[in-house]
């Protein structure tokens, strides 16, 4: 395939901002500013970069967060559609021509291309303070590297580079964590060696969103993922847990959670399931998550029951979290008991997790008694995944986590995954001769 998306004009990306998450053509604006004049004017270069965390954070996390949430059972697909009936089938019922996989395929490419026309071109720019450009560079290797992440947990193989001339070579997914990870690192390094400057946070990010510690729990999270155990709990540890990061939306650039799943005002096209899509032995009741993300009675949907979703995601300008401080603690403890660390400082911070009732700055709280099970590697390695099951709910990590703890697994087992990977996407294949054999399941 040849980069899925062209040059992104200034008009355009003025465009995806006044729509919903289902902005995904590049057309044309006969009044638009040039390719050249996007790519080499401070003033484009700055669009851009508001424009790549918007698309990520509407037309992104849409794909990101449902589908995989449906896969990994922490939601259902109601709707009647066929795209969305072959995401909740799974198996071999979900086949390559899927529209959601090509959506989430197409939304990473697009995120990592705008990212990399950032990269490539920003520090050609005349104009543009150190401080700023740090923060700009820096930016867009947070939210390539999150396509990356997102594409490693999706598909066996992915790409790690965008080409508008060549057809892109597949990278096994341990590669695609792993160039996930530089692109944080060399964010890291950049905001080390040159702070934001305030007119970077003015003109780019606002207040809401915490550049610097959203790179360090995306490092965090996505070294924990690749195995790095070390570098996981480095990350995890610097990140300032009383500090938050969040996704603004409005009601022209709305929350594309609530906007799919929203049976009232939105598409409806998908509700979460009861206990977090946990197996009922699983589920810890009297956990104030639930009340947090759920509400409303329980409806059985083709045998299945569903709730209502709230939290993060009941009104269409709901800000979402780029990462939950809790998650660095679930994070460091699954780290320490992977790595044949201390028991006790393991069991410690799952239990800061499980009993806390106040202090969380977006107000998730367990409230639940302190651990009382067995004290072994594998008993609190199951407790680390009920954690994260609910203190992490859709966020796009369930289905990652269902494969690296070994739960069940499909074809004989679809409780709590329904595919290992997704096919490649038809469109792909068409265009690319690199593309992989699609795994069974």
């Amino acid at each position: 395939m040849k980069n899925i998306t062209s040059f992104i004009k200034t008009g355009v990306l003025a465009g995806c901002l006044l729509l919903t998450s289902s902005c995904e053509l590049d057309l044309p604006n006969p009044n638009a500013a040039s390719d050249l004049e996007v790519l080499s004017s401070r003033e484009g270069i700055i669009a851009l970069s508001v424009g790549v965390r918007q698309f990520y954070s509407t037309a992104g996390l849409e794909a990101a967060y449902l589908y995989p949430g449906v896969t990994g059972r922490e939601l259902k697909g109601v709707a009647t559609f066929t795209n969305v009936l072959e995401l909740e089938a799974g198996g071999t019922a979900l086949p390559s021509f899927n529209g959601n996989i090509l959506s989430l395929w197409s939304r990473m490419q697009r995120t990592m291309s705008m990212s990399d026309q950032i990269l490539t071109n920003a520090p050609n720019i005349s104009g543009i303070s150190d401080g700023t450009l740090s923060g700009i560079l820096a930016h867009a290797h947070l939210f390539k590297g999150m396509a990356l992440g997102t594409l490693a947990l999706a598909f066996e193989q992915a790409n790690t580079e965008t080409s508008i001339t060549e057809n892109i070579m597949f990278r096994p997914r341990a590669e695609v964590l792993e160039a996930a990870i530089s692109n944080f690192n060399q964010g890291i390094a950049l905001l080390d060696a040159t702070p934001v400057s305030a007119e970077f946070t003015t003109l780019v990010t606002g207040n809401a969103f915490d550049l610097k510690n959203s790179l360090y729990a995306m490092n965090a999270r996505y070294n924990l993922f690749a195995g790095n155990y070390d570098a996981a709990i480095t990350n995890a540890d610097l990140v300032n847990l009383s500090a938050t990061s969040e996704y603004v939306y409005s009601t022209q650039s709305v929350n594309p959670i609530f906007n799919t799943t929203n049976l009232e005002v939105g598409l409806g096209y998908f509700r979460p399931r009861d206990n977090f899509g946990l197996p009922q032995e699983l589920f810890e009741e009297g956990d104030a998550r639930e009340d947090f993300y759920l509400t409303g009675q329980t409806d059985i949907v083709n045998g299945d029951p569903v709730r209502t979703l709230q939290g993060f995601f009941d009104t269409q300008t709901t800000e979402i979290p780029v990462y939950l401080p809790d998650e660095m603690k679930l994070i460091k403890a699954e780290a320490i008991l992977r790595s044949g660390g201390s028991l006790e400082e393991a069991l410690n911070l799952i239990n800061e997790v499980r009993t806390q009732t106040t202090g969380d700055p977006f107000g998730v709280h367990a409230a639940l008694p302190p651990y009382s099970g067995p004290v072994t590697r594998d008993a609190l390695l199951l407790e680390v995944y009920k954690q994260r099951a609910a203190e992490l709910y859709l966020t796009g990590q369930k289905w990652e986590d269902s494969r690296r703890f070994g739960r069940p697994a499909p074809p004989e087992n679809t409780a709590e995954r329904n595919r290992n990977f997704y096919p490649y996407p038809d469109q792909e294949r068409l265009n690319n001769p690199n593309t992989p054999t699609d795994p069974v399941i």
